[in-house]
């Protein structure tokens, strides 16, 4: 990307919004919304307090024109939004997915959906520990771009790096998407030992193991274990089990005072990609022979299948191993 890029940013909820902020500062900045916003507005609903910078356009249309674009949208909608966005952008526009899941009834990750839906554009993903809000106010964060190719994937995160938002480049794209997708199950569990009242140690015993079994599983998958130890595995499963701004967190500390999913899910106007993934996520285990008790106990748990005390002795009476 030459001068100041185009950068389009697809999905105007919190982390789009954030993104555009973010990203103003070395680009100009088309931001989508699927909802129609008031003209002349500089906010958007999710975060109404922040106002956007005089750089960032609010377009109601999928633009045509970019140097790159950020998807920024749930990962159940990707694939329709991705495939309209196709007909319509310009050829070989890198596109990087800032979605966090897997697509239900496919268990598709982010990057596969886009394969399908948008060949011939260089394809990227963003994960991360971030909270949304503060990122939008410019708050210092650090975040991991990856992308099969080495080259590319270090051009692109220099060129979408800031001041405040430093990217650090990733060859293991698998690696990335499995941890974002599986830290907002662990965060649902994490949120869970403290609302059942478990304690700081149960918390840190639960974040610890995930570390292990996230690990397994990547590497089953063909990912690098090293991930799970960097900014997209260990920092994001920190930060969203631990931060109390954490979605799949609050959550879980909800369901585990006693509160029903369903009246849960009904009081929120935000999502939760936990509670989608969880499932989804719970078949890879068999299907690849590793084992994933936290994930099949929280996917379980949110079925209405078992009690957070039953979880608790379940993973506690597992057979001793070295760890």
């Amino acid at each position: 990307m030459n001068g100041r890029p185009i950068v389009a940013v697809i999905g105007a909820g919190a982390w789009g919004t954030a993104l555009a902020c973010a990203l103003a500062a070395v680009a100009d900045v088309k931001l989508w919304s699927h909802t129609p916003l008031p003209a002349g507005t500089r906010h958007t609903p999710r975060l109404p307090d922040i106002t956007l910078p005089p750089n960032v356009e609010l377009v109601g249309d999928l633009p045509a024109v970019a140097d790159c674009v950020l998807m920024v949208v749930p990962t159940q909608a990707l694939r329709e939004v991705s495939a309209k966005l196709a007909r319509v952008l310009a050829p070989a526009v890198p596109v990087v997915s800032c979605c966090k899941g897997l697509e239900h009834g496919t268990s598709l990750m982010p990057l596969e959906v886009l394969t399908r839906t948008m060949p011939g554009h260089p394809l990227a993903v963003l994960g991360g520990p971030n909270f949304a809000i503060e990122v939008a106010r410019g708050l210092p964060a650090a975040a991991t771009l990856a992308a099969g190719q080495r080259i590319f994937a270090q051009e692109l995160a220099e060129n979408l790096s800031t001041p405040a938002f430093r990217l650090y480049a990733s060859t293991d794209p698998l690696g990335v998407q499995l941890a974002g997708a599986a830290k907002n199950v662990y965060a649902i569990g994490a949120g869970v030992c403290i609302g059942a009242g478990m304690g700081e140690n149960a918390r840190a015993a639960l974040l610890t193991r995930a570390l292990a079994e996230l690990g397994r599983l990547v590497e089953a998958l063909g990912g690098q274990s090293k991930t799970v130890y960097g900014m997209a595995g260990m920092g994001d499963l920190v930060l969203t089990c631990t931060g109390i701004g954490s979605r799949n967190y609050s959550l879980g500390m909800a369901l585990g005072s006693g509160e029903s999913l369903d009246s849960i899910l009904a009081a929120r106007t935000t999502v939760a990609e936990g509670v989608l993934t969880a499932p989804t996520l719970a078949e890879l285990g068999p299907r690849y022979d590793v084992e994933t008790p936290i994930i099949d106990a929280i996917a379980r748990l949110l079925r209405g299948q078992v009690t957070a005390q039953d979880v608790r002795k379940e993973l506690f009476g597992r057979p001793q191993r070295l760890e």
